[in-house]
């Protein structure tokens, strides 16, 4: 019996980054306003060369270049030249066709020479002009692109999820403050958008931590009646661990909500102490399982709310050792590299493929299934560290360990 084939390996996916990384030599980008000088100047100098070469043989033609002389010497007269600039013209009349091809070639010899002159100083002026037309090319170009360029920062600040943000272009009502406007409207859009979402989380998660609450008393006041029935206080747990999960649900999309606006206010946290508190609250669960949490924390100062930069550790150390193997490790390293802050969870566990990575980061997902449904978390902690990472100007990226397990890295700026 023949075997089957296996099945096709999907191409693996890149891993999550959202922000892509400046090219090495970003002054040499065809932009649009190099491209525009180049046009100018460009045009300037091919239309130069064409006037010049009109120029030259038009010159030419007038000073009759390669003609013979419009005059000649007859016999019997009696003529002495002298010439310094032609010295290989007889003094004294000999031969007359001699004398006469002497003087036509020493008149031809001025003429080119004054041709010559002529296109060396315009080639020079030519040169000098181009230089000027492919500077003024340029400050044109950035006068035309500055508005461009105005809405290009602005788009970068809104990609940072700041949309209060406006262009606000004065000038013209020309194409660009046109596309300005567009621009605008499409901010007030998305602002009054997410902001209606943010609200009805927040407000959604609000009113369901007072009845959550009032469940968790009512069921603990049960549990703690000695003279309940064995299988009422089974029924009694089992609930009391749905309302706690239900609970951290709650937390978790108030701490998303909350994530995703900007840090206004910052303080100095210690990355390296962020790490050590988050490790701190996991490691009984961490010895519970058999797994060995260690690495080297070096400081690494950054400005930001440690309450949620915690967050961020506590969720990356407890994915790394609530899934992962038994007798397995976890390490955790902060330092600073290239004027950021790093931090660095690495675990072992089960084998990730590349193209499952950015589902992680997506809220209810885990790996190979659509939502959570485990008892392992409410599945929003790499969606928060992303956010958190995110409204901190920086990013997180996971990547498959070789052998099993995760190497997720954050990068803050110090």
């Amino acid at each position: 019996m023949a075997s089957t084939p296996a099945p096709p390996t999907a191409p693996p996916k890149p891993t999550y980054a959202p922000d892509r990384p400046e090219p090495p030599f970003p002054w040499l980008r065809p932009t649009i306003r190099i491209r525009l000088t180049l046009l100018y100047g460009g045009m300037f100098l091919i239309a130069g060369i064409l006037l010049l070469s009109i120029i030259y043989l038009l010159a030419a033609q007038a000073v009759n270049v390669g003609n013979e002389l419009p005059f000649k010497i007859m016999e019997g007269s009696e003529v002495k030249v002298y010439s310094e600039a032609c010295p290989n013209l007889p003094a004294a009349a000999g031969s007359q066709d001699q004398f006469n091809t002497a003087l036509n070639a020493c008149l031809n010899h001025q003429r080119q020479k004054a041709l010559d002159d002529l296109l060396s100083r315009s080639l020079l002026a030519l040169l000098g002009l181009s230089v000027i037309a492919f500077a003024f090319g340029y400050a044109m170009a950035g006068r035309v692109l500055s508005p461009l360029g105005r809405i290009t920062r602005t788009a970068r600040r809104v990609a940072g999820s700041d949309l209060s943000r406006r262009i606000e272009l004065d000038g013209p009502d020309d194409e660009l403050k046109e596309l300005a406007d567009t621009f605008d409207e499409m901010l007030d859009r998305l602002e009054r958008a997410f902001s209606a979402q943010q609200r009805f989380v927040a407000n959604a998660s609000h009113e369901l931590r007072t009845p959550l609450a009032i469940n968790r008393t009512l069921l603990e006041v049960h549990l703690s009646d000695p003279g309940a029935p064995p299988e009422l206080q089974q029924l009694g747990r089992t609930l009391l661990s749905t309302n706690e999960r239900s609970e951290q649900l709650v937390e978790g999309l108030l701490l998303l909500a909350r994530s995703d606006n900007q840090i206004v206010e910052r303080k100095p946290v210690d990355v390296a102490e962020v790490a050590s508190r988050a490790i701190d609250q996991v490691r009984a669960e961490a010895e519970e399982k058999g797994v060995e949490i260690r690495g080297e924390r070096g400081l690494a100062v950054v400005q930001g709310n440690g309450v949620l930069l915690e967050r961020i550790a506590l969720n990356l150390v407890q994915n790394a050792v609530r899934y992962n193997v038994e007798g397995g490790w976890v390490e955790v390293r902060t330092e600073i590299k290239d004027g950021q802050a790093v931090l660095v969870v690495s675990n072992t566990g089960p084998v990730v493929p590349a193209y499952e990575i950015d589902n992680l980061f997506e809220p209810f997902r885990r790996l190979r299934t659509e939502r959570t449904g485990s008892d392992k978390g409410v599945g929003l902690g790499l969606s928060i560290a992303r956010s958190v990472a995110r409204a901190h100007g920086g990013r997180i990226i996971a990547e498959p360990r070789e052998g099993g397990g995760l190497v997720m890295r954050v990068t803050l700026p110090v």
